[in-house]
């Protein structure tokens, strides 16, 4: 006979967690999410033509987040880049390290001064996330970069702040040897380690805040996505620019993100209906401990508006708009 108290534990260490995310600092681990290193003289000028923000204004400290689009402006990658002395550090996604090493590698032209090291069997990274973790790093001791999209290192230990992309929060990179010491650091100063990804969903889903693998995939751009604050309109030309300029331009985004409230979980990949046409897709979905079933979905226009009614999988679910990142 199952345990009647197991589910009643689970139930308790999900809230635990998802305060954490809402009100507090929780620890993701990230044994999957590597490291590249961009060397050589060119590095930047061979980001700056292939992928969507402004990398060659990056300056030590600083970092950008970018996106690696397709000649039809349809996001391929979308990773971090770390402005350092000797080299660019790329943060990319969830598994994505090396088929993103094997494209870069392969748009290397023989007069490019560029290397592409893959260091993911090195280096190690952990996300401390919610709205205390800026506290909670210092009374582990670690640095608090003061500013968005900045970084610190001290000790070999490389600390980004982001705001704008995935839950806020700080990215920890450190050897790979030094991680399970780092984990006990942070937890002992106060953060609450997610054991899964549930409570996590739940508060991207409600921050509307899209991720690779979700989202952000080659069916959309990154226009499409939210991310329109990642693609610099005043830099030249890169892959899939003429497109997305001309979206901007022209006004030809026709279907964007928005978050669905609906009485009953939505399943990932359910059409969006409104009137009998199908008008999108549900690209991710969530339970709530304070606002219930969600989920986010690309509509198109005009039923990507707030408060539109719409229909999946035979239920009602209401459209809700997101702000884009800092408003």
């Amino acid at each position: 006979m199952e345990d009647p108290m197991s589910d009643l534990t689970a139930v308790s260490v999900k809230e635990k967690e998802y305060q954490a995310l809402a009100s507090g600092a929780a620890l993701q681990l990230r044994p999957q999410f590597g490291i590249l290193l961009l060397g050589e003289r060119d590095r930047a000028d061979f980001l700056q033509r292939m992928t969507t923000n402004d990398i060659a204004r990056l300056q030590p400290g600083q970092a950008a987040l970018t996106i690696l689009t397709s000649p039809v402006a349809r996001i391929d990658a979308v990773f971090s880049v770390l402005g350092r002395q000797d080299d660019l550090m790329l943060l990319a996604s969830d598994g994505q390290a090396d088929a993103l090493r094997q494209h870069l590698q392969s748009q290397i032209f023989f007069m490019d001064k560029v290397t592409v090291i893959d260091e993911s069997a090195n280096l190690g990274r952990l996300r401390l996330l919610g709205p205390a973790a800026g506290e909670l790093l210092q009374a582990a001791g670690l640095p608090q970069p003061a500013s968005d999209d900045h970084f610190l290192e001290e000790e070999s230990v490389i600390v980004l702040r982001q705001e704008r992309y995935d839950i806020p929060g700080y990215e920890v990179i450190s050897c790979v040897n030094t991680m399970d010491a780092l984990q006990e650091r942070l937890t002992d100063a106060g953060a609450v380690l997610l054991a899964g990804a549930d409570s996590y969903e739940a508060r991207r889903v409600e921050l509307g805040r899209p991720r690779p693998g979700k989202e952000l995939t080659d069916a959309f751009s990154p226009l499409e996505t939210g991310m329109a604050w990642v693609c610099a309109e005043d830099k030249g030309c890169y892959t899939g620019q003429e497109i997305i300029a001309r979206q901007l331009t022209y006004d030809k985004v026709t279907r964007t993100l928005v978050r669905l409230h609906s009485e009953l979980p939505l399943s990932e990949g359910a059409a969006v209906s409104f009137d009998g046409r199908a008008v999108g897709t549900v690209t991710s979905s969530a339970v709530s401990p304070t606002t219930g079933p969600a989920a986010l979905a690309v509509l198109k226009r005009p039923h990507n508006t707030e408060g539109v009614e719409v229909t999946v999988e035979g239920g009602a679910a209401h459209v809700e708009q997101i702000l884009p990142p800092g408003r």
